[in-house]
């Protein structure tokens, strides 16, 4: 049987053939056209071509088209040009057309036709072979086959961006030469093209020859203005599209979203939303999603919920969006509602979540998200990777963060210079600098942010002059600095004492990069004066300052105050700061703090006092301590965790090993109300001492303490944490709200300058 429910072709009468027409034919097809009984001795050739043309219409397969051809060219028909075009067109256009097929059907041609030859191009085109396209198209050039209307549509219909962008131009002055520019599906086709590779200008002198252009163009070309980022082009031309009354459909609503989101534009975004809304425009999961994702990105959950919650289906992309709207906005319980909703999830929507809690600064929950992730045998990427290393970053959280890196390195996960920025941060918050020297070594890729992000790190790590050094490093390789590198800059001298380089830098700044120094830079100058001792030139400085000081700028001069206990200039600054922040509990502690150690009780507890009227509460410290992979949290004066009992006695007892050294309480910056006995026992349950005291007890000798502390290190403490890295012979290595301290061997890489 050729074709079912058809009568096969016999035929036994030897017909002339060269043996080149049977070379692409299986020879199982062949033995059964060549065993066929006997019907007809002088067979009607008219009838025979009806016959087999008749069964070319029903044809449905490419078994079924070789046994046809078999039987044509059993019957010497085969170099017609009706079974030619017929075989070669099932071949190009038939879903189970085989190209490989077509190809040797067409090199038995002697002179192919642009008919032909456009088949050929439309069946490239077909299975996404643009490529063997354009062969083609060339072959016709040069067997002086002229192309015409049909050659280009066909020939750019799959065309990739780069194709369009290394031939369209070139097509195009061909489409003119052979006089077929004026064809609209010519004009269309170019359009598209030149719109898929942003060459908008083109693409527009193209579109304005034409008119009545259907919605599909309209669409390329806003799609392709926003694909070049002209999106203020791509409003305009939906104007223009809505007064010439070509009604949009949903692929032109979600590149309308699009540019509304990037325009930043809700009030186009809404009006786009009311082509859904009104019933214009039957809404699908796609444009549902747009939706979604351009509401969510206004933080307009309500409005991106109500069209969530009335979908009629959903996928992945519907869930992600809202989850990341939520997380966005800072809604983070309700984003986690949603996602643990999710029907399926992918390491976008994980990442989405994740990220969610890194907005809000639940950094824990990011890495017990991540690792429910691992569970769940999703495979993060390398913006995930990104995400847990931040965290790990703000949490201390190094051997976590190692665990990352092995991570990347052994599951070829994209280590880009967005990866190795984050592994560099990292390594330095906490507190390991030399694993983050290597890792900048290491780097193919080093962008501003990465140089940027080594000066800040060597600068809060206590090595200033290095710092400077990267600095010069980083001028000298072009790479302009921006507002934070200065941040870290002044930083360096700042910890170092290094006044005279800090001025000199804070004026290059304006002279050599035209950077206009902020507020932030303010506070890093009367940062850098006030520590020196440089009071008066630091208040003299805000004074002068061009633009009114902030929080942050008074607030460096409280703090320089504390440590050179210059009460009236704190009291100045207070007001100062209580005036821009009246609920800046941070700032009435650190006053008191002044008093105290100043012994001015009278004034402490009128401070208190008005503490007490305002409801001002003194923020609790709390201190950070990663073990074996899992972050543990102390509060001051903590009794919950797990080994509490086994953790105060620990205290109890280096504390008294501490005392036979010389330690003695230094209770000068308590300003409790109580007698000096009390003060003591509150020193001795501050958050950082209760973590050591874990460390001690929960780690082997030798290894190093790491410990992240929410508020300033007080001065007890400080003192406390050199007697145990040389007592204990151990590293502690703090980050305080200003700095990292890097006890070794009984000294501080501070120098007491903090």
């Amino acid at each position: 049987m050729v074709c079912q429910g058809a009568n096969p072709l016999f035929l036994r009468t030897p017909l002339s053939f060269t043996p080149a027409s049977f070379s692409f034919i299986p020879k199982k097809m062949l033995f059964e056209a060549s065993t066929i009984p006997l019907l007809y001795s002088l067979p009607d050739l008219h009838w025979l071509e009806e016959s087999s043309l008749s069964l070319l219409e029903r044809c449905y397969s490419m078994y079924q088209l070789k046994q046809i051809h078999a039987q044509t060219i059993k019957m010497g028909l085969s170099s017609n040009l009706v079974f030619q075009h017929k075989f070669i067109a099932f071949c190009c256009t038939n879903e189970s057309g085989d190209m490989n097929y077509a190809r040797h059907l067409f090199d038995t041609i002697s002179k192919p036709t642009a008919f032909l030859s456009n088949t050929m191009i439309r069946g490239y085109s077909r299975i996404d072979c643009p490529a063997d396209g354009i062969s083609m198209y060339l072959e016709m050039l040069r067997k002086n086959i002229k192309p015409d209307r049909y050659t280009f549509p066909f020939l750019l219909k799959s065309f990739t961006r780069g194709l369009a962008l290394q031939y369209g131009k070139e097509l195009f002055n061909h489409a003119v030469k052979y006089g077929v520019d004026s064809n609209s599906f010519v004009r269309k086709a170019f359009v598209h093209v030149f719109s898929l590779c942003g060459l908008m200008d083109l693409a527009c002198k193209i579109f304005n020859l034409g008119d009545a252009w259907e919605v599909a163009t309209w669409n390329a070309m806003i799609s392709g203005y926003n694909r070049v980022k002209r999106f203020e082009k791509s409003m305009k031309l939906f104007d223009e599209m809505e007064k010439k009354g070509v009604s949009p459909n949903s692929v032109t609503l979600v590149s309308m979203l699009s540019a509304c989101s990037k325009l930043k534009d809700l009030d186009g975004g809404k009006r786009i939303y009311n082509y859904v809304k009104e019933g214009t425009i039957e809404p699908n999961l796609i444009l549902e999603n747009a939706l979604i994702d351009m509401f969510a990105a206004f933080g307009e959950m309500d409005v991106a919920q109500g069209i969530f919650d009335n979908m009629k289906s959903s996928d992945v992309i519907s869930w992600t969006s809202i989850v990341t709207g939520f997380a966005n906005t800072g809604q983070i319980d309700l984003a986690r509602n949603y996602f643990d909703q999710m029907p399926g999830k992918d390491y976008i929507s994980w990442t989405a979540m994740i990220d969610g809690y890194l907005r809000v600064n639940r950094f824990r929950e990011a890495l017990s998200l991540f690792r429910e992730m691992q569970v769940s045998n999703v495979k993060p990427d390398e913006f995930t990777m990104v995400s847990i290393l931040t965290a790990c970053a703000h949490l201390g959280a190094l051997e976590l963060g190692e665990w990352v890196k092995t991570y990347i390195d052994k599951n070829s996960i994209k280590n880009d210079t967005f990866v190795g920025n984050a592994l560099l941060d990292m390594y330095f918050k906490c507190g390991n600098v030399d694993k983050a020297r290597k890792i900048f070594t290491e780097m193919h890729q080093k962008d501003k942010f990465t140089w940027t992000t080594m000066i800040v790190g060597l600068a809060n790590n206590g090595h200033g002059e290095e710092a400077l050094d990267v600095f010069s490093k980083m001028i000298e390789t072009s790479i302009s600095p921006d507002e934070i590198t200065y941040v870290g800059v002044l930083c360096a001298c700042t910890h170092t004492g290094m006044v005279e380089k800090g001025k000199k830098f804070f004026v290059s700044m304006t002279t050599q990069h035209g950077i206009k120094p902020s507020l932030t830079h303010y506070g890093c100058m009367v940062d850098l004066l006030g520590r020196a001792g440089h009071l008066k030139e630091a208040y003299t400085f805000i004074e002068n300052m061009p633009a009114k000081p902030n929080s942050i700028v008074w607030g460096a001069l409280l703090g320089a105050c504390r440590v050179h206990k210059n009460v009236e200039l704190a009291e100045l600054a207070t007001k100062q700061i209580i005036e821009l922040e009246p609920e800046n509990g941070a700032v009435y502690t650190l006053l008191c703090n002044i008093y105290a150690a100043c012994k001015r009780w009278e004034n402490l507890s009128e401070v208190r006092k008005m503490m007490m009227d305002r409801g001002i509460k003194k923020k609790p410290g709390c201190s950070l301590i990663e073990m074996n992979g899992t972050v543990h949290e102390f509060v001051a004066g903590d009794q919950s965790h797990p080994l509490s009992k086994e953790i105060y006695a620990k205290l109890e007892n280096m504390i008294q090993d501490l005392k036979f050294a010389g330690y003695s309480p230094d209770t000068s910056e308590v300003f409790l109300d109580t007698g000096e006995e009390d003060k003591e026992t509150a020193l001795l349950r501050h958050s950082e001492k209760l973590a050591i005291a874990f460390a001690l007890i929960s780690s082997a000798p030798g290894v190093a303490i790491r410990i992240v502390k929410n508020l300033r290190m007080c001065v007890d403490c400080h003192h406390m944490a050199k007697l145990v890295s040389k007592g204990c012979s151990r590293e502690l290595i703090i980050r305080d709200k200003t700095r990292f301290h890097h006890f070794r061997h009984g000294s501080c890489s501070c120098n007491e300058y903090w």
